[in-house]
């Protein structure tokens, strides 16, 4: 059994909570500049400049990537050989975004209550999901999740008989139907199955993958491929002022589900797209 300090993962989550907002991954910087290659528009070339500029100026400055600096989304893997000591994990998990938030100088955007809509002041707390998994590490994701991309996002219960048609042509009409809003181009996140709850669950996980890395089914892997050329056809654009790219990238997550049901759910992911993993 070994053990880990509950403040090493306090330290932790808020270094990545500022590197996050501060340091596109070189996934998304290099997925920006191949848009940059296939964009045709003058304007969406123009504006692909702009945001591949704002993500040097930002990492070169220490500066935050958007003023939008999320809600902190914080995925953890725990093996179960691990012992964790010195307090609770999830008010480790919140100090250390409360940390972060404050340290790093980026705006603090939780509500304590949805309908009261008093701020907390310190961005906690975060959305926790954890996950046991065999062997004696904790790895920590700390995703910062913008406002405008997640209001595009959308669960619908499709039925078994819309089969695989019907999955596309829903993720296409919710990308379609969000325009310019989420910032575009955008990564778009698909969960397809489990129960409602599940679905968005994996919608979330999949807008967080790497891009350019396919599911392993080659099946949804070429639906990945198929609904990325449909997004991009739809000629929404950089920042929705038309042009060839509208999506970086798509990704599908699956899970088993109920003979009466077909889940899906779309997590559209702005192109600031800032997520920071470290394994303990």
């Amino acid at each position: 059994m070994r053990e880990v300090p509950v403040s090493r993962i306090t330290e932790e989550v808020a270094r990545l909570s500022i590197e996050a907002n501060y340091q596109l991954g070189d996934d998304v910087v290099q997925a920006l500049r191949k848009a940059l290659d296939q964009e045709e528009s003058p304007v969406g070339r123009s504006i692909l400049e702009r945001i591949i500029e704002n993500a040097e100026i930002a990492a070169q400055g220490e500066y935050p990537y958007c003023q939008d600096t999320g809600f902190a989304v914080v995925y953890v893997e725990i093996g179960q050989d691990v012992k964790l000591t010195g307090g609770d994990l999830y008010d480790a998990i919140n100090e250390g975004v409360r940390k972060g938030y404050t340290e790093g100088y980026l705006r603090k955007s939780i509500v304590r209550d949805p309908l009261r809509r008093v701020n907390t002041g310190d961005n906690t707390p975060a959305v926790i999901w954890t996950d046991i998994v065999p062997g004696d590490k904790v790895k920590i994701t700390v995703a910062a999740k913008g406002g405008g991309s997640e209001n595009m996002s959308e669960v619908r219960m499709l039925k078994p008989a819309d089969g695989a048609e019907g999955v596309k042509n829903f993720v296409v009409e919710r990308v379609e139907r969000s325009g310019g809003n989420p910032c575009p181009p955008i990564v778009v996140g698909v969960g397809i199955g489990g129960t409602f709850e599940k679905c968005a669950w994996l919608a979330k996980k999949a807008a967080i993958r790497k891009i350019g890395e396919r599911n392993p089914d080659p099946f949804y892997a070429e639906m990945e491929e198929e609904l990325l050329e449909r997004i991009n056809k739809l000629g929404i654009g950089p920042q929705g002022l038309g042009g060839r790219v509208t999506a970086l990238d798509v990704h599908i997550e699956v899970y088993p589900c109920h003979i009466a049901s077909l889940p899906v759910a779309v997590n559209i992911q702005c192109h600031a797209d800032r997520h920071k993993t470290v394994v303990i």
